[in-house]
């Protein structure tokens, strides 16, 4: 019993060693990070190989479904939402699925990326778009399944797929052009109220030109067509810095009135306190 117990306790010591020696996977993970116009796009797969194996119409059979590696599903993150085939695919994550065919594929962005492969239960409703693409015969055998991002332009890129001596592409299309339009109009229009009331803000609290501030602040409030009571706060310390003691009650009490209204028990405090401090209370 004992040389039983021995040999069992040195079989799972030799398991726990050999477990922690790390071998390279049969298929690579990998993970691409792309810029296309001004929209961040993220691959993540596993790379079979060939291996000496026939891929499409044999390993990789005509007309059923495919989860375009190994592992877990092949998986694409746009940061913006992009256009595949006249379908608007929302900023996010999708799982891509191929249903290969002889001359051509049908490419799949499934929303549901949590697959070890293809869905067991498939389902309609979580296809974000499809699209059917020509496949092309390449001269030579790429022994790596390999899906990259291609032919970039401003507005738009390719997902290529390519394994054995087989070649697809999806184009899509990504939102620079609106992207770059609205920050034009953006700039060209100047600072927005919260800019101006940054800065101010940002002046009262280091002590800076506490002048330019109040010109920030004044034009700040003027582009603000109800001031909250936050806002009216910093407004009135700018005041009492500048020595304005009868603008910075009026403000305060506008803060505090708003303060009571929302319910917020710290401001209405600190707006007590204030004027008090300035003899109003």
């Amino acid at each position: 019993m004992k040389k039983l117990l021995l040999m069992t306790f040195a079989m799972v010591i030799a398991f726990s060693l050999n477990a922690q020696i790390e071998t390279p996977q049969p298929s690579p993970f990998t993970k691409i990070e792309q810029k296309v116009g001004l929209t961040d796009v993220t691959l993540e797969y596993s790379r079979p190989g060939m291996k000496g194996r026939k891929i499409f119409g044999d390993l990789v059979p005509y007309g059923k479904l495919w989860r375009t590696g190994a592992n877990k599903n092949s998986m694409i993150t746009f940061s913006d939402d992009v256009v595949v085939d006249g379908t608007t695919l929302k900023a996010g994550s999708y799982a891509i699925f191929v249903t290969p065919n002889e001359s051509s594929w049908d490419v799949i962005f499934y929303s549901d990326t949590n697959n070890w492969g293809t869905p067991r239960n498939w389902d309609d409703s979580k296809v974000a778009a499809k699209t059917t693409v020509e496949t092309y015969a390449m001269p030579m055998n790429v022994e790596t399944w390999t899906i990259s991002i291609d032919d970039l332009t401003n507005s738009s890129a390719q997902i290529g797929f390519i394994w054995e001596n087989v070649y697809a592409g999806v184009k899509f299309e990504v939102p620079t052009d609106s992207k770059v339009s609205a920050s034009i109009e953006k700039t060209m229009a100047g600072p927005a109220a919260g800019d101006y009331y940054s800065a101010a803000v940002y002046n009262l609290t280091e002590g800076k030109d506490l002048e330019q501030a109040k010109a920030w602040m004044d034009k700040a409030m003027s582009m603000i067509d109800k001031p909250g009571f936050w806002q009216l706060r910093q407004q009135s310390l700018l005041y009492a810095k500048l020595g304005d003691k009868k603008m910075a009650i009026e403000t305060a009490k506008k803060s505090l009135a708003g303060a009571e209204e929302a319910g917020n028990a710290d401001y209405v405090k600190m707006n007590k306190d204030s004027l008090k401090e300035w003899g109003a209370m």
